[in-house]
């Protein structure tokens, strides 16, 4: 049977229910660097294009990132600022679409919100610790992502005792924190953040678990969108590895991920659509 994921999600002032409905996050890259896009939207027009073909296309949420996850130049924070405020501002002005800000920075965190954005998506797990502080002060939701070491620090052989053990551990404990800021459970959501810190059989593994970590208690975010595990298991270069990314889309939801951060919107939301279309009629008959 799937999962029972969290019924509701705050985004903002909305309480979105997500009992059969997975939301989809629209990625925004304000970085010349990307894995993927290798800076197509570095371009303040080319983002705001992107991001208007994203909302067309369905998105949810829109995540707006300054700083890549992996290794690279190093982007202090005042230029991370210069990238995502003014971008945060300008969706906000053309956009009902909710904003999240992909950033481990609480002085990142702080701005953006005041611009606009309702969710803090943080792959660090809480690292500054100030961001849940910050998160509090604004009211927003906050997403409490696994990593073994760090964002931008390599980590090509991770090693755990109990891998799903200890990943769960983790994110309950993160989650924990941010209900003690006064966060309510529908504002923390929980990833088990595959290829962070992982191996490639290490993140299909997680994501086989999905309804283990559904189960938790809070929402359930999804970001498999192109990565490299579905790369090296599957010897696919980054540009052919969109069916795969809507089947772990498919497979996520049908086991309780509620959101499902990724490069293809439209894809995504039709998979998200029949996927709550067979998850509704499977309530009402039972």
């Amino acid at each position: 049977m799937p999962a029972l994921p969290f019924p509701t999600l705050r985004l903002g002032e909305q309480v979105v229910p997500v009992t059969t409905r997975a939301l989809v996050m629209g990625i925004l890259n304000r970085t010349p660097d990307s894995f993927y896009d290798r800076g197509a939207t570095w371009s303040f027009d080319a983002f705001l294009e992107r991001a208007e073909v994203l909302v067309h296309d369905g998105a949810d949420l829109l995540d707006v990132g300054g700083v890549k996850a992996g290794p690279g130049a190093e982007v202090e924070e005042a230029e991370e600022l210069d990238r995502v405020v003014p971008a945060v501002e300008a969706l906000r002005a053309r956009f009902d679409t909710p904003i999240s800000v992909d950033t481990w920075r609480a002085g990142v965190l702080d701005a953006a919100c005041g611009a606009g954005a309702v969710v803090g998506n943080d792959i660090s797990g809480f690292a500054d610790p100030d961001y849940l502080r910050v998160a509090a002060k604004h009211d927003v939701t906050v997403v409490a992502t696994h990593i073994r070491l760090a964002p931008r620090v390599p980590d090509p052989e991770p090693a755990y005792d109990d891998l799903v053990a200890e990943v769960e551990a983790f994110l309950v404990d993160r989650a924990q924190r941010a209900e003690a800021v006064g966060l309510s459970a529908e504002q923390v959501v929980i990833d088990a953040g595959l290829d962070l810190g992982k191996t490639p059989a290490q993140s299909a593994v997680l994501l086989r678990e999905s309804a283990r970590f559904a189960n938790l208690g809070y929402p359930l975010l999804l970001s498999a969108s192109n990565k490299r595990f579905f790369g090296e298991l599957l010897g696919l270069d980054v540009a052919d590895r969109g069916p795969e990314s809507l089947a772990a889309v498919a497979y996520g939801v049908m086991n309780g991920c509620r959101i499902v951060r990724v490069h293809d919107v439209l894809g995504s939301a039709r998979v998200c659509r029949v996927i709550e279309a067979i998850l509704h009629a499977s309530r009402e008959g039972s």
